[in-house]
């Protein structure tokens, strides 16, 4: 099947909010007829993804856009905020010795979803952060 679906949302920062992205996500692997485990990964690409677009935002009310694209071969999830931005290349390569030895154990957002990833792009700015997430589903 050559055909895409796509959803397309605006979340409002609530409590648990991300789980509504997931849930519109799986309804669409469900109606594509793409097995659960093809599309599990993805849960933690969406959630990381929309957490760290509320959290690093640097906004008051912040609102992150979250796009799915679907078909049975691959799956593109877009997260953009709209907060101040940053460098990437100024984020420090987490180390796991020093984290284990750290009360700060956070700061491997990035790092997940570049690894989880089968594409990973992120573009950076003063209008707020990018980033589009491409998993293979085959």
């Amino acid at each position: 099947m050559e055909e895409n679906i796509k959803l397309k949302m605006t979340l409002p920062k609530i409590a648990d909010i991300e789980l509504v992205a997931i849930e519109g996500m799986d309804r669409m692997a469900k109606y594509m007829g793409i097995p659960d485990d093809k599309i599990g990964e993805a849960h933690v690409l969406v959630t990381e993804a929309v957490i760290n677009a509320f959290e690093h935002s640097g906004q008051k009310k912040p609102i992150v856009r979250v796009e799915f694209t679907m078909n049975l071969e691959k799956l593109i999830i877009f997260v953009r905020d709209y907060g101040k931005g940053f460098n990437p290349e100024n984020v420090e390569e987490p180390d796991i010795k020093k984290k284990l030895g750290s009360s700060h154990k956070r700061g491997w957002g990035l790092k997940l979803m570049e690894s989880m990833s089968d594409d990973f792009q992120l573009e950076s700015d003063e209008n707020g952060t990018k980033i589009t997430i491409t998993k293979n589903l085959q």
